[in-house]
């Protein structure tokens, strides 16, 4: 039986928020925590993956701030203008991929800088019979995180925002954790039948769960084991605490 070649892979990460809570000029992932930018994290994360240029960052606000800081560091940025949401901002960085594109790509977020290596290749690894693997994790208290609701079997039937979920949605809690691995070609598909018909008015890279699925497509979830890696960074406390939390040797 002729051996199956592993997959090529690519990484997204999405740093084009302004992040008006951090009360800032400063674009949201330039801030620093533990003496290094959020993004720093992020893309050390990234690079742990794939070559440096295999990664794409989606730039918005402040992105001249923030090529200047990636720069000389070999991955590409491309410009989202204007801002229309995540799934939006993820087909502006596919559109930008080099040719031959991977096949697979990892999806992160410029904020979020605690997730662990480990972590990432559970994710990856997932893909094995899946066209896409999305990050959750298990909270008492859900508050804004979009919610994920699982089929019988365990796939992702859909992540619903929690601005557009009902009582019974907003009762479940299993979030998503805003962290995907996807194969490039469904993604791609999924992406091109998006809508921005929901509560922001944005083109949300969760409604592809759904979009999979309705075509019979499986998307799987992986749980983290401490919800603490997912946290992002929108104010200045979270940003004291993440800076705590990294000074420990957090993520290892």
């Amino acid at each position: 039986m002729r051996e199956r070649q592993p997959l090529t892979w690519g990484v997204v990460i999405l740093a084009a928020g302004k992040g008006t809570r951090m009360r800032s000029d400063l674009p949201k992932v330039l801030h620093e925590a533990a003496g290094r930018t959020l993004l720093d994290h992020v893309l050390d994360l990234a690079l742990t993956v794939v070559a440096p240029g295999e990664v794409t960052i989606v730039v918005g606000h402040g992105a001249d701030q923030v090529r200047a800081r990636v720069a000389g560091r070999g991955v590409r940025t491309v410009l989202q203008e204007p801002q229309l949401g995540t799934g939006d901002a993820v087909r502006v960085a596919v559109e930008a991929l080099p040719r031959p594109a991977p096949e697979a790509l990892l999806v992160l977020s410029g904020d979020v800088p605690l997730l662990r290596p480990q972590t990432i290749e559970r994710l990856r690894a997932e893909i094995d019979g899946c066209v896409a693997v999305l990050l959750t994790a298990e909270l008492s208290e859900p508050g804004s995180y979009g919610r994920v609701l699982r089929r019988e079997d365990g796939t992702v039937e859909a992540v619903v925002e929690a601005g557009d979920a009902d009582a019974r949605t907003l009762a479940v809690g299993e979030v998503n954790a805003g962290v995907y691995a996807f194969r490039r070609e469904s993604l791609e598909a999924a992406l091109a039948g998006l809508s921005p018909g929901n509560v922001q008015g944005e083109y949300y890279l969760t409604d592809v769960a759904a979009a999979l699925g309705e075509k019979g497509l499986r998307v799987a979830a992986v749980r983290l084991e401490d919800p603490t890696e997912m946290m992002g960074v929108n104010t200045v406390e979270d940003l004291r605490t993440v800076e705590t939390l990294l000074a420990k040797g957090r993520r290892c």
